[in-house]
């Protein structure tokens, strides 16, 4: 897979707070947070170094637009601010944006189905229904966890895995995406978690699974990219949900 070129973007940092706030809402809504931990950001830079991310110890339920850090990538004093970013934040989001352009949103957690999945010695993802073959062939798999996330060396070693992926099961951790956009990177989650649950309902059944092709397999995953644009009509879609119920992400 050969390194997407460098774009130049239009940016809107406001907006992109009010979709990244919104995205922690719905990780709660969805059952995706975790404590305290786990961490989402956004590339507010046309190089991606300079970037949003979600205060340390902030519950995903309470975290507002205007709450979200703006932290360079190669900031070496970042971790001595009064408002220093949570260590492992910085580890795992300060390393991927300062090495890969095209992780303009990064959505770092720990989702049940996911995270059991990537407990197992085999954490791939097989093609045995039209989501799970949505990731065929397009996962980075990470074997080598090194404990909590952070040092210098273990945020490196990460994004080297991730590289030109855009979606990364964690052996033993969680799951990472990236994308474009919040939405975009949104529905990777969104599918990515589904799939996961699919395949883990599957392995306990015990039965063999019915695995497609990799003809097959890559032709539907290819046809997820037809629709593509649907991940913004979704995400504008929980955006209004929200609103219904509690606006004050967008604060």
């Amino acid at each position: 897979m050969s390194q997407p070129t460098p774009i130049s973007h239009s940016i809107d940092e406001q907006a992109i707070r009010v979709d990244l706030a919104a995205a922690f809402r719905l990780a709660v809504h969805f059952d995706w947070h975790e404590s305290i931990a786990n961490h989402f950001s956004a590339a507010v830079s046309d190089d991606g170094k300079t970037f949003l991310l979600n205060p340390k110890w902030k519950h995903f339920s309470t975290i507002k637009a205007s709450e979200l850090l703006k932290l360079h990538a190669e900031d070496t004093e970042a971790m001595n601010r009064p408002d220093a970013p949570e260590p492992s934040a910085w580890c795992i989001h300060g390393a991927i944006h300062a090495a890969i352009p095209h992780a303009r949103i990064l959505l770092h957690c720990h989702p049940p189905h996911a995270t059991a999945l990537s407990c197992l010695k085999d954490p791939s993802i097989k093609p045995i229904d039209q989501n799970t073959a949505r990731f065929f062939n397009r996962l980075a798999i990470d074997l080598e966890f090194g404990g909590i996330a952070d040092d210098e060396q273990e945020g490196k070693r990460i994004a080297s895995v991730l590289g030109n992926h855009s979606i990364m099961m964690m052996g033993n951790h969680g799951v990472s995406v990236v994308a474009e956009t919040v939405a975009e990177a949104f529905e990777h989650l969104y599918y990515l978690e589904r799939a996961a649950k699919t395949m883990m309902l599957a392995y306990a059944s015990g039965q063999p699974l019915s695995i497609m092709p990799d003809d097959l397999a890559e032709k539907t995953a290819q046809t997820w990219e037809v629709y593509s644009d649907s991940a913004f009509a979704h995400f504008d879609q929980l955006k209004q949900m929200l609103d219904k119920t509690d606006s004050s992400y967008r604060d």
